[in-house]
């Protein structure tokens, strides 16, 4: 028998089906999923108000938030916290550091969104989130999903690039390689042919091969 205690994974929303659906307080007033309709949505949970790892991601969201809204997408946040903590805590924030919380914060006491959304792991704690992001696309599809520790905080600047990314491809119909920023080559589409995949050399892209080949974005 293993000495690491077995449990039943717990649901976990799915990559491309519609994100689970959330009508909640926050300190911004009512929220819900279908207010961002329209829109793409960064959807963030952090372990608990007034600790440090989570007070330096709130405030490098919060200056990144011009770049988000310029990508045409908006910042939700969440913790196991009542609405009168997040503003307790968004308040200290700008009192001791000078940056002001610009978006709503979800008061999830009952822990329906955050379970509904796999924030709560086991594993980690039973009454905490733990650092889950969840990219949503305009129409209420989930994109993308990133589970980090307690112990660790995210990057921000990986959120901003990986929702350009996903615009490119959706926009554009290609992929786009590791590290990919704005700018650099992405990926075509393999051929689905053998015929076409001989006819890829001559295309006028950067042919490595017929499987691999880049272009650049206007």
């Amino acid at each position: 028998m293993s000495e690491i205690e077995q449990t039943v994974p717990a649901s976990l929303p799915r990559l491309n089906e519609a994100a689970p659906y959330f009508d909640a307080k926050t300190t911004h007033g009512q929220r819900k999923l279908s207010d961002y309709k329209g829109k793409w949505l960064v959807l963030f949970s952090h372990p608990a108000d007034f600790t440090p790892v989570c007070t330096t991601e709130f405030m490098a969201f919060a200056k990144a938030h011009d770049k988000f809204q310029a990508l045409n997408c908006d910042l939700l946040g969440l913790s196991i916290d009542s609405n009168y903590a997040h503003i307790a805590w968004a308040r200290s924030i700008e009192q001791n550091f000078g940056v002001k919380i610009p978006f709503p914060i979800i008061e999830d006491l009952s822990m329906k969104v955050a379970n509904a959304y796999g924030m709560i792991q086991p594993g980690a704690s039973d009454t905490s989130a733990v650092r889950a992001t969840f990219i949503i696309d305009p129409e209420g599809k989930l994109r993308a999903m990133v589970y980090y520790p307690m112990s660790n905080g995210r990057s921000i600047d990986e959120f901003l690039r990986l929702v350009t990314a996903l615009q490119t491809s959706d926009t554009h119909g290609v992929a786009t390689p590791e590290a990919w920023q704005p700018g650099d080559l992405c990926i075509v589409p393999p051929p689905a042919t053998q015929e076409a995949a001989e006819k890829r050399k001559d295309e006028g892209y950067e042919y490595v091969d017929w499987y691999f080949s880049k272009k650049k974005i206007d």
